[in-house]
């Protein structure tokens, strides 16, 4: 093989290259980040890892009277989005395998890292549910056994949940994500609306269709716990999330002939409207 044979090759693991791809590739497809939102990411790339979100508060309303007017203070709540998650992906490419190599590898290895950075993204933004705010939570934190009867009637107070506390404002389109074993359960229920059957509204995108107004969209990443499983619903207005694909660099590995890559990715989230989440704990007949 010649030597500009071989630099070609190695042309597709620069560093730059991965980087930038990968970024792009994390960019969507993601199950939650279809349903948060991602306001304060340009502040965190050019502020640091931190930035404060500010809150309005409420404004009350008084009727007119003879009366001196009253002003009231306000106290707007702050919260800090911190770029407090760290995790790094580390691997080794021999130089036979990167010699017989051609620009399909590479993908492939970018895929393998963006559905495992994918996976521990999921999971963290998923553990959100427990800011959910407490009168959102449907029978009150107890658990509630689903069937295909009464499946849909759960949604529906799930939905409600999120209404009373007018968390639908601003043409808000609610969504919900649930896991394949109560996804097996919703697909028997009558008043489930398959993605197909929508008329012509948008869906987010790998929503599998609607239910009670809900988007729905199906992740492994919320398994069961102790034997129940969460469900979580919500507006992208609760939850903000940031990331940074920090750096990709390739080391020569002193012991072998390889190449050393590794990549460093950083990520956080907050729930800043607590009102905007809602959850039940559900468990299904075994």
């Amino acid at each position: 093989m010649t030597d500009e044979t071989s630099t070609a090759h190695y042309s597709a693991f620069i560093p730059e290259i991965w980087s930038q791809k990968l970024n792009s590739m994390l960019a969507k497809n993601c199950v939650m980040l279809q349903c948060v939102n991602r306001n304060y990411e340009g502040e965190i790339k050019n502020q640091g890892d931190t930035v404060t979100i500010i809150t309005p508060a409420d404004v009350t309303i008084s009727t007119v009277t003879d009366t001196a007017i009253s002003y009231s203070e306000l106290n707007p709540t702050e919260a800090d989005l911190v770029i407090d998650q760290k995790k790094f992906f580390a691997f080794k490419i021999g130089d036979i395998a990167k010699a017989q190599a051609n620009q399909d590898i590479m993908e492939a290895h970018l895929q393998s890292a963006k559905n495992a950075i994918e996976e521990v993204q999921d999971t963290y933004l998923l553990s959100q549910y427990a800011y959910a705010d407490s009168g959102n939570v449907v029978n009150g934190g107890s658990a509630i056994t689903l069937s295909k009867t009464t499946i849909y009637s759960y949604f529906v107070e799930l939905a409600l949940k999120l209404k009373n506390a007018n968390a639908l404002n601003n043409n808000q389109k609610p969504w919900v994500v649930i896991n394949p074993t109560i996804e097996s359960y919703l697909l028997q229920s009558t008043e489930f609306i398959n993605a197909h059957n929508v008329a012509d509204e948008t869906l987010r995108e790998g929503a599998i269709g609607r239910i009670a107004g809900l988007d729905v969209l199906v992740s492994t990443n919320l398994a069961a716990t102790a034997g129940y499983y969460y469900v979580l619903a919500g507006t992208n207005e609760a939850i903000t999330f940031a990331s940074q694909l920090s750096k990709i660099e390739t080391l020569r590995d002193k012991d072998s002939f390889s190449d050393l890559v590794r990549g460093l990715y950083l990520y956080g989230a907050k729930t800043v409207q607590p009102k905007a989440l809602a959850k039940m704990i559900v468990t299904v007949p075994s």
